[in-house]
């Protein structure tokens, strides 16, 4: 019994002791000891974009593309131009400027200021002189304040053949927007044609259209000619021949409405007249075309033969300048 007591008296005591010594720690000569600091709070990371998550609905940016270049006949170059919108809803009006511009020599070359939803081939061009070298021009987009910059030039292996497929000898369609005008065929260069518009009032814009498809390697079994007033194309058809129309540049915030957008080419032996070198389908597309407000407007056209929409070929594009003009009542401006 008297052990037990010792023992727990000693307990007590070195309760107290360490007790004292835990006080005299903290507190030493009457000054307090500062603790050391806890450690900071580190902000969680955003998880990063997984590479084949969807685009944003909104808020994101569009890209310029360099898409190529090539040599014309008389040794200058033509440096192709498209873009992708990476949003899901939502489309841009971007005034050529400090938002839209290319330089030097800038800021306008022609480039779009209307930016639809999507991955767009073969939006526009622009030609340097033969001795253009390694110069470079800088193209810049900034939406959602997200500017996105490139460089355009005469880059090794980026130079391409719009007019002609190596692999398959696949050309692109020849393109009339006039039964007695010229005939247009691969990218585009400058405005094809230029017209006048009243405010709400429709004009109609026909395209004569013919193609020869591939010569070599087709895979695809020949087609049987399609009869008179056929039509002679759809999405998603392999071998046929799609249109469609966009509006390049305008007044911001308006709209074109095209009746329809995507114009189905009808099987017609009169077009193929029109043309030096009709090919195997020939045919007529027709669309209407009606503006909100008055103002300046390139209208474009992509027509493609249905065998592969990519930056190179193969595809035509024409550009149609309209200038609106307001009628009573309607907007200016």
């Amino acid at each position: 019994m008297y052990m037990k007591r010792v023992a727990s008296a000693g307990l007590a005591v070195a309760l107290a002791v360490g007790g004292g010594v835990m006080a005299g720690a903290q507190q030493r000569g009457g000054a307090r000891v500062q603790q050391p600091e806890p450690p900071p709070t580190v902000p969680a990371v955003p998880a990063p974009r997984i590479p084949l998550a969807p685009a944003p609905v909104r808020g994101a940016s569009v890209t310029p593309a360099l898409e190529g270049w090539f040599q014309n006949p008389d040794g200058t170059f033509t440096i192709l131009v498209g873009y992708r919108n990476r949003n899901q809803n939502q489309t841009f009006d971007v005034p050529v400027g400090p938002n839209n511009s290319i330089e030097p020599g800038g800021p306008d070359y022609g480039q779009p200021t209307r930016f639809d939803l999507g991955r767009h081939y073969g939006v526009f061009s622009l030609t340097v002189p033969k001795d253009f070298g390694t110069k470079r021009l800088t193209y810049t987009i900034n939406v959602n304040n997200q500017p996105q910059t490139i460089t355009l030039g005469l880059p090794s292996g980026y130079q391409i053949s719009p007019f002609r497929r190596n692999d398959t000898g696949n050309t692109p369609p020849v393109v009339k927007l006039d039964p007695s005008g010229p005939e247009y065929q691969g990218p585009p260069r400058g405005a094809a044609k230029t017209l006048s518009a009243t405010v709400g009032q429709s004009i109609t814009l026909p395209l004569y259209v013919t193609d020869k498809g591939a010569t070599i390697n087709q895979s695809a079994s020949p087609t049987t000619p399609a009869a008179d007033g056929a039509v002679t194309t759809g999405r998603g058809q392999r071998g046929g021949i799609t249109v469609r129309w966009y509006k390049h540049r305008g007044p911001a915030g308006e709209t074109v409405k095209f009746e329809p957008a995507s114009p189905m080419l009808v099987n017609d032996p009169e077009p193929a007249k029109l043309f030096e070198k009709p090919g195997d389908r020939t045919g007529k597309a027709t669309t209407t075309a009606t503006f909100t407000t008055a103002g300046e407007y390139w209208l474009r056209a992509q027509i493609s033969d249905g065998s592969q929409l990519d930056e190179q070929c193969c595809w035509s594009t024409v550009l149609i300048k309209v200038d609106a003009q307001a009628s009573a009542g309607s907007k200016g401006p």
